[in-house]
């Protein structure tokens, strides 16, 4: 197990390059960990990983708090649209994919290199392209994917930070907070006593409430993970996290199937949901459903480290197969079980009277909790370094875990300024995960063959390029839309990630009665 989990460390470091300029040399902390681990793992090496695990970590790399999401992005394009553009959407992501393995692959015996990581590629097709515009802002080509790729993981970051304080809200203030008999809901702290005692609420028939609720500012929640958070990404080194890295992939599989069992038991919502939603609801679902295929990353660490690197086209077909399978039925039905009422995550729709129910939220959030420390060792690989190369030999420690301190606080502020999850995971995926996975394959591939290019080609190419791109823009502009008018958002509750409604905003339970 030892060796599986020290792999998956290894892999979980996506597209990282040396960035060189006054860097130590003589230190291996601070050269390339992708490098690194090339030098032990070339194409093709004995000591590389087999086809199962290039598969199991197809399937790691892509499954998330995306995952959990996509429900809500259904309602956004609806039952009928949703499922099928998800499905496309799928198929187009991982075509997008092969383009890059297959432009790394020429680029490779091109240049005679071993390997290529995501922005190697990117800089070396422009690099060696026939039109001179493109080679002389190579290096710009390279410092734009990194961008991204930082972007994209400190955006995965603060949704992490969402997603762990919207679910440890659930569970702390479901258990302290108080139950309606009937149905099964939490009441809101405007309509319950601070006395101990039971007393009678404006609500559906026999409807009581004990005890003392709780009704804290997600905000503070976020505030009591954040050292938590610090503490962990100063462990620099991944393998010391492979245990735990095995452990959270566990939980969040069990999470997953009891996910499955819960929604997979009735659909009393069919006849409520209407079949499609409005067209400037769509946006949303093109944000969170590109930010749920985030497996794009890993791609070319994972073909560069494989035993037999041709195999790696069916492993990807198989793993993004079944990933692509496994979005569209929790999509379906989740949306199908919860109805309009489905939330930023569907975690969130569990009810609160099952202690399985609130194991999924606390094992799921311990896998995201785990996963936050690898997404982040990304941002941090690529800005470190560098930062460590400017600073006298006796500072560099303390300014590492300064630095690394204060991209935390960069999350945790994203998260504290936009605290609605699937706001957030909208707008991480329409803003930087669509490059990653729509726009930049396509265009690489049309400068790494434009010598030999063919007119369906380019037709299919700028036809991506332009879809991530319109995606982009419209995703972006109608997110910020709705995080800049909260009248809207509130007013729309229902629509986001909000678990609970605060003091004083009007509530209607499911039996239509109104509160507050």
């Amino acid at each position: 197990m030892g060796t599986s989990q020290q792999l998956d460390m290894e892999v979980m470091t996506p597209l990282i390059e040396a960035l060189g300029e006054g860097a130590d040399e003589n230190t291996d902390e601070d050269q390339d960990p992708e490098l690194l681990s090339l030098r032990q793992y070339e194409p093709g090496s004995e000591e590389g990983i087999t086809f199962s695990q290039a598969l199991i970590h197809l399937l790691k790399g892509n499954i998330g708090t995306g995952l959990l999401g996509l429900p809500l992005a259904v309602r956004n394009a609806g039952i009928i649209v949703g499922p099928i553009c998800l499905l496309l959407m799928g198929v187009v992501c991982v075509h997008c994919m092969h383009i890059l393995v297959h432009c790394s692959h020429h680029l490779c015996e091109r240049l005679k290199r071993p390997s290529m990581s995501y922005s190697d590629t990117v800089a070396f097709a422009m690099e060696h392209s026939s039109y001179q515009c493109f080679r002389k802002t190579a290096n710009i080509g390279r410092h734009v994917v990194n961008f991204f790729l930082v972007l994209t993981q400190l955006g995965f970051c603060s949704a992490y930070f969402v997603f762990l304080a919207e679910n440890i809200k659930q569970v702390v203030e479901g258990n302290h907070g108080n139950f309606s008999q009937e149905d099964n809901v939490l009441l809101p702290l405007a309509n319950v006593s601070s006395s101990a005692t039971a007393m009678p609420v404006l609500g559906p028939p026999a409807a009581t409430v004990t005890g003392v609720a709780w009704d804290l500012d997600l905000r503070l929640y976020m505030l009591f993970i954040l050292p938590f958070l610090i503490l962990l990404v100063f462990m620099k080194n991944l393998k010391n996290m492979a245990v735990l890295s095995f452990l959270a992939n566990i939980c969040m599989a069990v999470s997953v199937v009891i996910i499955f069992q819960n929604i997979m038991t009735d659909f009393n919502m069919v006849q409520q949901i209407p079949l499609t939603s409005p067209v400037g609801k769509f946006p949303f679902f093109f944000g969170t459903a590109i930010f749920a295929f985030e497996g794009i990353g890993v791609v070319l660490p994972l073909e560069n480290q494989m035993k037999d690197p041709k195999r790696f086209p069916v492993a990807l077909n198989i793993g993004m197969g079944v990933v692509t399978v496994l979005y569209v039925v929790l999509a379906t039905l989740g949306y199908l079980h919860f109805g309009d009422e489905i939330k930023g995550s569907i975690t969130l729709n569990l009810p609160h009277n099952s202690w399985a129910n609130q194991m999924v939220k606390i094992l799921y959030s311990f896998g995201v909790f785990i996963s936050f420390s690898i997404q982040f060792f990304v941002p941090a690989e690529i800005l470190v370094p560098s930062a460590r190369a400017r600073l006298p030999e006796a500072w560099r420690i303390p300014g590492e875990m300064l630095l690394r301190g204060l991209l935390v606080c960069v999350t945790f502020s994203w998260a504290v300024l936009i605290p609605k999850l699937d706001l957030v995971i909208s707008l991480v995926g329409a803003v930087s995960s669509s490059a990653l996975a729509l726009v930049f394959p396509p265009l690489v591939e049309l400068i790494t063959f434009s010598e030999r290019r063919r007119p369906a080609m380019l037709l299919k190419d700028l036809l991506i390029a332009s879809v991530g791109f319109v995606g982009f823009l419209a995703g972006t502009y109608v997110t910020l839309a709705e995080i800049i008018s909260p009248e809207v958002v509130t007013a729309t509750h229902n629509q986001t990630g909000s678990s609970l409604p605060t003091a004083g905003q009007s509530w209607t339970t499911p039996a239509g009665v109104t509160l507050g």
